[in-house]
């Protein structure tokens, strides 16, 4: 059970410039709501004896002078369309403190229930979207001592690399450490009047399929689900590269075998449909996203803050999939990621711009009300945290022993997530429905 003890607004130690910043379209498609991750810490000399809540808060608001756009908010803009805008008027970010009877060691491999969501803030999203920060963050005290940091960064100012940037510098404050590294915040930075070549193709954003006989989705998001927190080794990933790149020409120097990303989640992929007994011609989607950082010419800036994601999908039916090869999907899948170059880029972020309304991306309507595509049955949205520095963020009482996903899931929802041992291994979490998620665990591990 978790006790409220204050909560601290904490704003930027300086000022900052109070202005309307202008968000790009790959921000104006993103949920109205919050990443949540967890971050343990075991009792130490440091924690035990130093005050804590004291350190977050005043390192909080220097990093805020840095990341000021973090310290605003969002308002609905008068454009329409479903349309933002961040308002940087230095209103701050809460800071809840609070206690828990249980012990670091009770929460055991660290599997993202929902005794682990009651360590991050919650948020009502019917409230008025000017009300809610854009960083809320919960320290925990556990009876052993050891602590938790509770984090939600809003979906529409960050994204993974940008989250943990804003982590990292946070946690090199705390702790007097060098250099710090400041955001690159010009969301415009790829902005151009170069015509494009080709046109995207909107194909992609198209909403998932439904399952066969069932004329929309609602039928399987009242189903309950049930979240699994699997290891996979390093010698089992290799495996499953193995399998996958067999019908690869490797030897001739024609091809690359495929990566540990492409290998996993093909195999995720089959299993799902395989524990879901889909029919044979049962279309399916695996959704997932790609940084494109790196596919723009000229690359982003490397410490670009914002949004840098396009929305991925590799399709195929069931019995395709299942009666092919592991190296048949992660074929689909590499295919689907060889189409984010700078041209399809620049084409995915102009169709944004010009959409009349950006709503229909997100889960909750325009009052903070579920809505939105449903990728669970048939369908799977896997999202990598392989590439992602998640780990090292050490406050002055040491690295976390666990960082991970918060309880925010829906069925078919997975996270890749490199082990914290760095031995190679991946731990997987996914939700499926209850139903499900017996047939999913054995064959995760049989058919490896």
């Amino acid at each position: 059970m978790v006790t409220f003890k204050a909560t601290h607004i904490v704003k930027p130690a300086e000022p900052t410039p109070e202005e309307i910043t202008y968000l790009n379209a790959c921000d104006q498609i993103k949920d109205i709501t919050h990443t949540p991750t967890i971050y343990f810490y075991r009792n130490n000399d440091k924690l035990d004896n130093g005050d804590a809540i004291g350190v977050l808060r005043d390192s909080l608001s220097k990093v805020l002078v840095l990341f000021y756009p973090l310290a605003g908010r969002l308002k609905w803009s008068a454009e329409g369309g479903s349309r933002v805008e961040l308002h940087c008027n230095g209103r701050g970010v809460p800071i809840h403190e609070a206690v828990s009877e249980a012990a670091v060691e009770d929460f055991g491999d660290f599997t993202p229930t929902p005794e682990i969501q009651a360590l991050i803030p919650s948020v009502d999203y019917t409230t008025p979207i000017d009300e809610i920060p854009l960083v809320i963050v919960q320290l925990t005290r556990f009876k052993c001592s050891g602590v938790s940091i509770g984090l939600g960064v809003s979906h529409v100012m960050a994204d993974g690399p940008s989250a943990l940037h804003f982590v990292d510098e946070w946690a090199k404050i705390a702790r007097g450490a060098e250099p710090i590294i400041p955001p690159f915040l010009d969301r415009k930075v790829w902005e151009t009047d170069k015509p494009l070549a080709s046109r995207f193709d909107p194909a992609v954003l198209r909403p998932p399929p439904s399952l066969i006989g069932e004329e929309d989705n609602m039928e399987q998001r009242k189903k309950p689900i049930a979240v699994a927190f699997l290891h996979i080794t390093k010698i089992q990933i290799e495996k499953l590269r193995n399998k996958a790149s067999k019908d690869l020409n490797l030897e001739a120097g024609n091809s690359r075998g495929y990566s540990r990303f492409e290998a996993v989640a093909a195999h995720i992929w089959r299993c799902t449909s395989k524990a879901r007994r889909h029919v044979e011609e049962q279309p399916t989607s695996l959704h997932f996203v790609a940084d494109f950082r790196n596919k723009l010419q000229p690359p982003l800036p490397k410490n670009f803050f914002g949004n840098a994601l396009i929305r991925v999908e590799a399709t195929d039916s069931s019995g395709d999939l299942l009666s092919s090869t592991i190296g048949a999907a992660a074929r689909k899948i590499r295919a689907a990621v060889e189409k984010v170059t700078d041209e399809t880029v620049r084409g995915y972020l102009d169709f944004l711009k010009g959409l009349p309304d950006v709503g229909r991306f997100r889960s909750l309507d325009n009052n903070g009300r579920p809505k939105g595509d449903f990728y669970g049955n048939p369908n799977l949205a896997i999202i990598s945290w392989t590439a992602l520095p998640l780990y090292g963020a050490d406050f002055g009482w040491g690295k976390e022993i666990h960082m991970g996903p918060g309880s925010m899931g829906f069925d078919g929802k997975t996270f890749i997530i490199p082990s914290h041992d760095g031995d190679g291994s991946f731990n997987i979490a996914i939700w499926l429905q209850e139903e499900n998620m017996g047939a999913f665990k054995k064959c995760f591990y049989d058919d490896i």
